[in-house]
């Protein structure tokens, strides 16, 4: 049985990149800074991002993922056997804003998987090592779920060996096993799967998307799952997260709508010790589904919006706590922000201030719940 970290301020992984590293990304692009000057610039981003967040005084802390250009950029860049790709390939979608940021509709690019997939080196390795040595903190490290890259799969272009979507997905998933493996290896204690992905079937466009690689929701969602316990895996040292959101790019979202279509596969079925849900405005729906949470799981409640910088203040959050714990028992919650600040190098609509002013908040509210 694991042994689940009992963090009650939590953070769900991307930080902000400050003005120096996106100067730095450009200029290597360009071919203007040598590999290791971007590394450096990169190191140095980390460091301020572990400072940012122990000085917010948060109980776990990640890289900020300043070394990635994506959440989930990590695979791909790590992996051969996917066509040719960049930024787009993680941004396509209808995206939804506020009237300040504005409605976004980006198409699918060419993607394909058009060999098998091998991996050339680690995904996060170098992220754990660097961060472990520059924090007591709890580390996270996140990885992205393996069903999350369907959309790298063409029926089109795909080798004979991928012919099926589900071939394709198991070999990401041993991929990203073998990834867990070597972190675990590391002395890695607290891991997550970033599924966002789980929620776009709220919206039939997506459903529709899904249904014509043959999946449709009930079976798509089952796959998912499978693939993602696959990830999972037993490691008693471990404490493994689940996070959920809608989407979220440049304080845009791609849909809306409570978790009770999904919660009973999901919430049920997935190996996670801590559940972390995107529950920042009324998009999310009611704390009504977290019934469907087994009686052993932790549920991190995502209060903070990252999409606004808007401060939220303590009461605030302590009551929607209390009305969370309604349906899960006080003992197995926990608050952190409802997504990361920056799921790409395109960031949010708010400064590091901002993000700063909200970390802390959530620390402050554990503490006035928590004690």
């Amino acid at each position: 049985m694991t042994a689940v970290i009992a963090a009650r301020s939590d953070v769900v992984g991307s930080l902000l990149r400050p003005p120096r590293l996106l100067e730095a990304r450009e200029l290597f692009a360009d071919e203007r800074l040598s590999t290791a000057e971007l590394k450096f610039a990169e190191d140095e981003a980390v460091c301020e991002a572990l400072r940012l967040q122990e000085d917010a005084g948060v109980d776990v802390v990640t890289d900020g993922e300043m070394r990635r250009l994506s959440f989930q950029s990590q695979l791909p860049a790590a992996v051969e056997g996917f066509s040719d790709w960049d930024l787009d390939a993680f941004l396509w979608g209808d995206w939804h804003g506020d009237p300040e940021v504005g409605e976004l509709q980006l198409e699918r690019p060419e993607l394909a998987v058009v060999s098998k997939l091998r991996r050339r080196r680690s995904l996060c390795a170098e992220e754990f090592a660097f961060a472990r040595g520059h924090t007591d903190r709890v580390l996270k490290v996140t990885l992205p779920s393996p069903s999350l890259f369907a959309n790298f799969w063409d029926p089109r272009r795909a080798p004979a060996k991928y012919r099926a979507l589900e071939d394709f997905l198991t070999d990401v998933a041993e991929v990203l096993r073998e990834e867990a493996d070597e972190l675990e290896a590391m002395g890695a204690t607290y891991l997550q799967l970033d599924a966002p992905h789980y929620t776009m079937v709220l919206d039939p466009s997506y459903r529709d998307f899904y249904a014509s690689r043959g999946w449709p929701t009930e079976r798509w969602l089952e796959l998912g799952v499978e693939l993602d316990n696959r990830v999972i895996g037993d490691r008693p040292g471990v404490t493994f997260g689940f996070h959920l959101c809608r989407g979220n790019q440049a304080s845009r979202w791609l849909v809306e709508g409570g978790y009770d279509a999904i919660a009973e596969q999901l919430f049920g079925a997935i190996r996670a010790d801590r559940l972390l849900l995107e529950y920042d405005d009324a998009r999310s729906g009611s704390f009504e589904p977290l019934v469907r949470v087994p009686g052993d799981r932790w549920v991190v409640l995502g209060l903070v919006t990252t999409k606004r910088p808007d401060l939220e203040s303590t009461d605030e959050l302590a009551r929607r706590i209390d009305a969370a714990s309604r349906h899960v028992a006080l003992e197995r919650l926990a608050i952190s922000s409802q997504c990361g600040f920056a799921t790409s190098v395109l960031g949010n609509a708010l400064t590091i201030d901002d993000e700063r002013a909200k970390l802390g908040i959530i620390a402050e509210t554990a503490r006035k719940v928590w004690g």
